[in-house]
């Protein structure tokens, strides 16, 4: 999966890989200091990071993840 997104200098890269009724897949490439707004979404998230590291906020929560982690404690 991580030959399906690139990396692109200060960006964030996206692409949908699945968009059902029941959820959706999206995969990302973040440049370093890049992220995304705070935002709902009417499915539960799942983090998995392939590359580098991240710190997220799910459901104010702050989770630092590294490469090859995914943290499913904190998803409802």
């Amino acid at each position: 999966m991580i030959d399906l997104v690139k990396y692109q200098a200060e960006s964030v890269v996206s692409k949908t890989i699945i968009d059902k009724n029941m959820g959706k897949l999206t995969l990302f490439a973040f440049d370093k200091g890049q992220g995304l707004s705070e935002h709902t979404a009417p499915f539960d998230a799942l983090v998995n990071i392939l590359d580098g590291e991240a710190e997220i906020i799910l459901s104010g929560k702050v989770i630092h993840l590294k490469e090859g982690k995914i943290d499913i404690n904190h998803i409802s």
